[in-house]
């Protein structure tokens, strides 16, 4: 098996310099939750703009406002007991034009093709969100809102009619730090197509409203997210891909996202859904995740994206749904392309404790139920007949499930391995299968699979065996410990393995 050495740690050098101050006050901006200042901040910001390192200073109070566009050399800086706050009014609201953004979604905070951008200070950027998409929703049944931006299953306005709270596109030298983000409509801070960007000690509270997600970065370069918290009502921290450079690889290159503690009603950490590029060189390491639906880890390449080098370490995991995911599959209109992949991941020194009943059960939003009946997931690891996910290593691994998996509730047998649908083309998600063969980890469509240190156990019985490897090619077993099941045989090899 092909090891990975060592990351690159990035020492990425922000090289922001403070100049001169220039408070909203100053312009005029009203320390009121129900006058409008966008108009009075936004000069602010033009006017240093003109200076050498400008700093914007929202003082302590709230500021109202809808949407503003940073520039070149300027800090967005928001004093202790400062609250910029979101207009609950969506035509407050613009998106970026002359953009390449992937998205071109109305945002409160907006920057392209800027550099030496800042926002930091121990304030708040607090969208209301709640309140402003229950207005855009009652948009719809007044018959101002076209209806085909209303999403009628889920009896919502879709995720791009609600705004974001931050996006950055095609920027250079981006620093977001110590700040507290938090109640967007949709997605709190999306970075897109961005160079050398880093976020440090920021707390993402979003949990008001659908798609929360906590943090998006997209097709970005040289990025480092550290020292954060985040809880959010969709994925944590999302890194997804939509572009490829002219020789075909990922533009989503060296990542590093440590020390971070991550609530989510979706996955903690994930690189995908959206896959088209992929992601290579990312080092995730010293995360703590708590109460979340899905997944602690998800790597998922669904379109064609290529994901490799990829390193991911120290993750303890409580009361969460699922410890790892790995999913490597094709969309059909993507047939014409070179297909994408999933090699060389390294995971080290995990712990997770799996709940019997939902793990957000709690919160106000939730991730969505399941509409089948199942027992408790295990990790899986999956490729498709075409196309194996290749050299993984899963090192000092332990594990704790609740057991109870009853074959009376629902059964997936051993014989029976052959009924487990591919679904080659769907959204992955662990539980994407439906139910699966193994309580402790399921591996189909792999070559060179290195388990080592591993402890897997159940607090009472389950039905399934520990270990089900399916198609897998060089698989390589190292001081297997399972605990709580007395099954003879608590690892399967299908007959496909070597």
């Amino acid at each position: 098996m092909t090891r990975i050495l060592y990351l690159l740690t990035l020492g990425i050098v922000f090289t922001h310099c403070q100049g001169q101050d220039f408070d909203i006050t100053a312009f005029g901006a009203v320390n009121s939750a129900s006058v409008l200042s966008t108009k009075q901040i936004q000069q602010t910001i033009d006017e240093a703009s003109k200076h050498k390192n400008g700093r914007v200073i929202v003082p302590k109070g709230n500021f109202l406002t809808g949407s503003l566009t940073l520039h070149s050399n300027v800090e967005l800086h928001l004093k202790k007991g400062a609250i910029l706050l979101g207009s609950t009014n969506v035509d407050d609201y613009y998106a970026l034009s002359r953009t390449t953004a992937t998205y071109n979604w109305k945002s409160l905070i907006l920057c392209i093709n800027d550099s030496n951008v800042k926002i930091s200070g121990q304030g708040i950027i607090d969208g209301q969100g709640h309140e402003l998409a229950q207005r855009i929703d009652d948009l719809f049944y007044e018959g101002k809102l076209d209806s085909s931006l209303y999403q009628f299953k889920e009896k919502r306005p879709k995720a791009h009619v609600r705004p974001q709270l931050i996006q950055f596109v095609n920027c250079t030298d981006v620093a977001i730090e110590s700040v507290t983000i938090k109640n967007a409509a949709s997605w709190v801070q999306v970075y897109d197509l961005c160079n050398n960007l880093r976020i440090r000690n920021v707390t993402v509270e979003s949990v008001s409203y659908w798609n929360n997600d906590g943090i998006d970065i997209i097709d970005c370069k040289n990025v480092v997210i550290s020292d954060s918290k985040i809880n959010a009502s969709d994925d944590g921290i999302c890194v997804k891909s939509y572009k490829r450079n002219q020789d075909h690889q990922p533009i989503c290159d060296n990542i590093h996202i440590y020390n971070c503690k991550v609530r989510s009603s979706a996955s903690a950490v994930k690189l995908g859904t959206s896959s088209f590029g992929g992601f290579k060189n990312v080092v995730i390491e010293n995360i703590k995740v708590y109460d979340t639906y899905r997944s602690a880890i998800a790597i998922e390449s669904w379109e064609t994206g290529i994901i490799e080098n990829v390193l991911v370490r120290n993750i303890q995991a409580s009361n969460t749904g699922n410890a790892l995911f790995i999913r490597l599959n094709k969309r059909p209109i993507y047939d014409h392309l070179p297909s994408g992949s999933i090699n060389n991941v390294m995971i080290q020194n995990i712990k997770c404790v799996v709940p019997f009943v939902q793990p957000d059960l709690y919160y106000d939003l939730r991730g969505p139920a399941l509409p089948f009946f199942h027992n408790i997931f295990p990790i899986s690891i999956s490729g498709y007949p075409d196309n194996r996910v290749t050299n993984i290593s899963i090192d000092n691994i332990h594990v704790i499930y609740p057991g109870k998996g009853s074959s009376t509730y629902v059964n997936a047998p051993i014989s029976r391995l052959q009924n487990i649908p591919e679904r080659i083309e769907e959204y992955p998600e662990f539980s994407m299968f439906g139910e699966l063969p193994a309580w402790g980890l399921y591996a189909r469509h792999c070559d060179g699979i290195s388990i080592t240190n591993a402890r897997f156990k159940i607090k009472s019985p389950d039905y399934r065996p520990a270990f089900v490897f399916d198609d897998v090619l060089n698989l390589n077993l190292t001081n297997i410990k399972i605990k709580g099941d007395s099954k003879e045989n608590g690892i399967i090899r299908s007959p496909q393995n070597p």
